[in-house]
């Protein structure tokens, strides 16, 4: 397979290019293949994600800003995903009774249920990955940590440089 060929671009102005190209491609490829495995079970990924991190504090409930602070994608709309969860009957919302402008957002036994059978099959999504062996594995994650954490320095270095300007 050859990045040129299936995206089109001829010539790419650097490796850097080329390797963000590459890696943006890609995940296209799991992306696809994660909404598939949730389809099943009637939730997108977000959905997903939401109530996993939602299960890791049960039965404690939580607001959407944890909800979000925790998201893999942190630009997803938390409000927008618990009112989903809730027309699923998913969680179960209720008024914060110290501050009355934030929710309690609580997994509910029906979202428990579907957690539960999800963590069953849950290890198919491992497959989408199978096209590289352990050991690279671990080199993709070392490489992507590094990616990480240099552009959440460039972002806090820009924020800083931004609140300074106001």
């Amino acid at each position: 397979m050859n990045l040129e060929n299936e995206t089109g671009i001829k010539n790419f102005r650097n490796t850097w290019q080329k390797a963000s190209i590459s890696l943006i491609y890609t995940y296209g490829f799991l992306s696809n293949g994660y909404e598939t495995f949730f389809k099943k079970y009637d939730i997108t990924g977000q959905q997903y994600n939401a109530l996993r991190i939602l299960k890791g504090q049960y039965p404690k409930p939580i607001s959407t800003s944890f909800l979000r602070e925790n998201m893999l994608d942190k630009m997803s709309d938390a409000s927008r995903l618990v009112s989903r969860l809730s027309s699923k009957e998913l969680v179960d919302v209720s008024t914060n009774s110290y501050d009355k402008r934030l929710v309690n957002i609580l997994l509910s036994n029906k979202g428990l249920e579907l957690i539960s059978v999800i963590e069953k099959e849950v290890f198919e999504l491992d497959a989408l990955m199978h096209g590289i062996n352990e050991e690279e594995a671990e080199q993709l994650i070392e490489i992507l940590t590094k990616v990480r954490k240099h552009l959440k320095s460039k972002n806090e270095t820009e924020s800083t440089k931004t609140n300074n300007n106001v």
